[in-house]
């Protein structure tokens, strides 16, 4: 259908407001990358700039002159990982059985995981219930089970279950399928962008976590990247504040604040372009009937 004059000026004044904005968001974060690949000598100078006068990858050498950074990235990816994985498929069936109509106890579930978001048990009682009583400190599964099932994810979860039509449910009851089968053969595929949506949501979480690290790794070998990097960041304030004398030099300290910026946020940025169209189509999803 053919726009008149005043539908493509206001097409094109959205799409520049639109480009404006995201170019906003765009700066301060290319600001960043290119200030981790800036010689220190010319932050101090010149400060921040969009095209750097001299380059320099002194602050990731620093960054990664050691060997435990590596382990602390495979530390934080398995547990990224594999608590995306679990915390998905429980969530997502505790989800499923409160929303299902012939549960009989579907009440008493949801009032238990709403509970949890009003009171807590407390710093010393969760240290002990994960230190003491579990065992758990000093292996992954201390980072892992703490955040297995987010009552707000799975909230989320059962408003989206309770929109599909349950006659699916009970089309396949009929021909023989078990809940299992209806949940992994049918619920999940029509699911899938509140799924991808809440994946992504958990694995930001255990990405970004760094309390469970503190709280719970006192193995230096077993600490997650979030706990490291703050680690680095003292170290080099402190050789800073004693002129280099530690590694006999001046470490790169205002680089070596972008770099670590940059290889936190990394993996994460990556991760958007994978499930923005499953974001897209969750917001598309009930909009058309028929």
């Amino acid at each position: 259908m053919a726009l008149n004059r005043n539908d493509r000026m206001f097409g094109w004044i959205v799409n520049g407001v639109i480009a404006l904005f995201a170019l906003g968001c765009l700066i301060p974060f290319w600001m960043v990358v290119i200030g981790s690949l800036t010689s220190e000598r010319s932050l101090k100078v010149n400060g921040f700039r969009l095209w750097p006068e001299e380059w320099s990858l002194n602050a990731y050498q620093y960054l990664f002159s050691s060997d435990q950074i590596f382990k602390s990235y495979g530390v934080t990816v398995s547990v990224t990982v594999v608590g995306t994985v679990l915390a998905v498929l429980i969530t997502a069936m505790f989800s499923y059985v409160i929303s299902h109509r012939k549960v009989k106890y579907r009440g008493v579930l949801s009032f238990m995981a709403y509970f949890t978001m009003l009171f807590g048990a407390g710093l010393v009682g969760f240290y002990i219930l994960i230190a003491q009583w579990l065992d758990l400190k000093n292996t992954l599964w201390a980072l892992i089970l703490p955040y297995l099932l987010n009552p707000f994810f799975a909230f989320i979860l059962v408003s989206f279950f309770r929109r599909i039509p349950y006659e699916l449910n009970e089309a396949a009851t009929v021909d023989g399928a078990n809940d299992l089968y209806i949940f992994f053969r049918i619920i999940c595929p029509i699911s899938t962008p509140a799924i991808a949506t809440i994946s992504l949501f958990y694995a930001l979480s255990f990405w970004n976590d760094w309390w469970l690290g503190l709280l719970f790794i006192d193995n230096h070998e077993m600490q997650p990247l979030q706990i490291l990097i703050r680690q680095l960041q003292t170290a080099t304030d402190l050789e800073m504040s004693l002129g280099g004398t530690l590694l006999n030099q001046t470490p790169p300290a205002y680089g070596v604040r972008y770099a670590t910026v940059c290889v936190t946020i990394g993996p994460i940025v990556l991760l958007y372009p994978f499930i923005q169209r499953y974001f897209v189509k969750g917001l598309t999803i009930g909009a058309v009937k028929g």
